[in-house]
């Protein structure tokens, strides 16, 4: 396997050519969303020029329409690890997982508890909050360790009753970067009984996911964040889509997937995501060993060059931020941890608010975020709310040593 060469990648990718002040802009901000290459730009464009049309119906373009949505289910599924009806689509993961959970509130009431963690992107705690409203079932917190900024296993293991029936929780934190260890969390989650969950949001830019080996029964992921489209993904147990009913149309379809995709869906974003996990398996032919022919097991080898390239940026990072007077970093900060955690970093300098650090870092071509990106009890549980949140700087396989190098040395000069 030869070493991921980031340079060579970023030349497919035309944002990361951006410069301001005449030095080459630094895109880390991927957390909050990737840069998508060229191919991807071009399959929306090819789709919208020659075969843009709605569904099912009798001429060129809408069959074309037709197979391009099949073939992004299948995209779909060589992404996540499942059958290709086991793929929703919609427009990002929030919506679909507020849709999900009103079709499970049906199966729900007084009584049942419903478990979320403190690490979560909100959009995995706060439909279970209203379904929790709706149905009189009751919410059992699952707490962080303070060291770390990782799940408190014991916290966890102690949520879970003969009352519980859902289990949420995130496979990767979106604000301090820290992974979970997802396939214990959902193998404790059944043996309790309950659904498990998962919002994979974060974690599916830097591995490579296998649901039905995790063992989850839900997880969500979003394509603009693994470089394609602002679209959403929901991957579901094939006998739990079919069981649970869906709100929709009259008319809609009650096959699967389609019972579950409401309305007209983005086909020029379908476009951009088979381009975006084909560009996946390009990545994984020329820098990985391939255990077969399939494009899944292109895409495998993808993450696992991916997976190297991003542990050396942020042993360099961790490596770094230890040294830089008056600065602190949220969550796991040993580089010999680096397998525990993805390249998103949660940092405050001092009493800076971190909209003040982005602002200063932003106008030197440095592209970071700030606040809670939606984190929120994960902010007010670190303390850090009331005061702006934290500044998150976040990496990808396109970013470069020399660019960790340049965010560190700013931020020093900062400090």
């Amino acid at each position: 396997m030869d070493r991921l060469d980031p340079s060579a990648l970023r030349a497919r990718f035309p944002a990361l050519s951006r410069t301001l002040d005449g030095r080459r802009c630094v895109f880390a901000d991927a957390p909050g969303g990737t840069q998508v290459p060229e191919t991807v730009i071009e399959a929306m464009a090819a789709y919208l020029r020659t075969s843009n049309a709605n569904v099912h119906g009798a001429f060129v373009t809408s069959i074309e329409t037709d197979h391009l949505i099949e073939e992004a289910h299948r995209a779909g599924s060589d992404l996540l690890g499942c059958h290709a009806d086991e793929i929703v689509f919609g427009p990002n993961a929030t919506t679909l997982l507020f849709a999900l959970s009103r079709s499970i509130a049906r199966t729900l009431g007084p009584g049942d508890e419903i478990v979320v963690t403190r690490l979560d992107h909100d959009a995995n705690i706060r439909p279970w909050l209203m379904v929790a409203e709706d149905t009189g079932a009751t919410v059992r917190w699952v707490d962080i360790r303070d060291d770390d900024v990782t799940i408190d296993r014991g916290s966890f293991e102690d949520t879970l009753t003969d009352g519980t029936k859902v289990v949420a929780f995130t496979l990767a934190s979106n604000a301090v970067g820290t992974v979970t260890p997802a396939a214990e969390l959902a193998r404790a989650a059944h043996d309790a009984g309950a659904l498990v969950v998962c919002d994979g949001v974060h974690v599916a830019q830097h591995r490579l996911l296998d649901v039905h080996a995790i063992g989850a029964d839900v997880v969500v992921c979003s394509p603009y964040k693994i470089f394609g489209p602002h679209l959403g993904i929901l991957f579901g147990r094939r006998e739990l889509l079919e069981s649970w009913r869906p709100y929709k149309v009259r008319p809609a379809s009650e096959d699967l997937p389609y019972r579950w995709e409401t309305g007209t869906q983005n086909h020029e974003g379908f476009a951009g995501f088979v381009a975006a996990v084909d560009y996946l398996a390009d990545v994984g032919r020329m820098y990985g060993n391939p255990s077969g022919t399939r494009r899944r097991d292109a895409v495998g080898a993808a993450f696992e060059a991916i997976g190297a390239h991003e542990a050396t940026l942020s042993r360099r990072f961790l490596d770094g931020v230890g040294v830089i007077d008056d600065l602190r970093l949220y969550g796991i900060a040993e580089p010999d941890r680096v397998a525990e955690r993805t390249p998103t970093f949660a940092v405050r300098l001092g009493d800076q608010h971190p909209l003040e650090t982005a602002k200063l870092l932003g106008e030197r071509g440095i592209f970071v975020w700030d606040g809670h990106y939606y984190a929120l009890e994960l902010m007010e549980r670190l303390g850090l709310q009331e005061s702006g949140g934290a500044v998150r700087v976040g990496f990808c396989h396109y970013n470069t040593a020399e660019e960790v190098d340049r965010v560190l040395a700013e931020l020093a000069s900062l400090a």
